[in-house]
This record gives C-alpha cells, structure tokens and sequence, in this order.
C-alpha cells in the first residue's frame, strides 16, 4: 500500500491552485506546506489529503521529462462526475471524460484530466452504481 506520492511541477503556484480547486470534490484539502529551507529538495512543497494527512504532494522543483499517472480512489461515480468537472473549470484539459472502462472490469467509472504540466490525473470509482 502506498503511503503518499509526491511529484515536481513546473509552476508550483500555478500547480497548487489547479489541485486545491480539482481535488476539492474529492473531500482532498491542502493539509501541509514546506517551505524550501526545510525541505531536503531545498523547493518548496504542499500535500493536499482527506482527514488530515497529506498523500498527495507536488513540489517546486521543476517538471518532468515526461508525465506520470496517478489514481484516486473515491466513494462514488459522482465523485468522479464532480472532479473532472472541477479539473476542467480549474484549467485541466480533458483526458476521458467520466465512464465506465471495462477493459479493466465491469464497475470501473473514471475520469481523466491532464494537469498544467500535463500529468495524468484519474478519480476511480470501482463500486457498482
């Protein structure tokens, strides 16, 4: 199981204002904020999370050669519905709109956006309706 994931971005103030609005449907807020002189990194860094503890990081380091994908697990296909909607309306661009994908089994409903830097942003609902 993983703990957290972090990544680079290219504009972090332009990345933390896209994942505060796009994640919010999600129940995720901005949890934590390192400053760069007490980060390892020496950038700057934010975790956003549900329930107090920060999973999801993005740091002022600078992008990435090339994008990475990461899933979130959420309760509800309209949990997916209502953060790819907030993901468009915060400047993502649209990757799968929400749906069922059954190449990966009957009750997969996701959604897809691409971030500022054009990581590969999913919300996952694998319940049935």
């Amino acid at each position: 199981m993983i703990d957290h994931i972090g990544f680079p971005v290219s504009d972090y103030a332009k990345a933390k204002l896209f994942y505060e609005k796009a994640l919010a449907p999600l129940g995720y807020a901005l949890i934590m904020e390192v400053t760069a002189d007490v980060n390892p990194s020496g950038a700057a860094a934010c975790g956003f999370g549900r329930g107090g503890k920060p999973d999801f990081w993005i740091g002022a380091e600078g992008g990435l050669a090339r994008p990475i994908h990461v899933a979130i697990v959420v309760e509800s296909r309209a949990e997916v519905d209502a953060f790819y909607q907030a993901a468009l309306a915060a400047g993502g661009k649209d990757n799968g709109a929400p749906g069922i994908r059954a190449h990966y089994h009957p009750n997969y409903y996701g959604a897809f956006v691409l971030d500022p830097d054009g990581h590969n942003i999913e919300a996952v609902c694998h319940k049935p309706e």
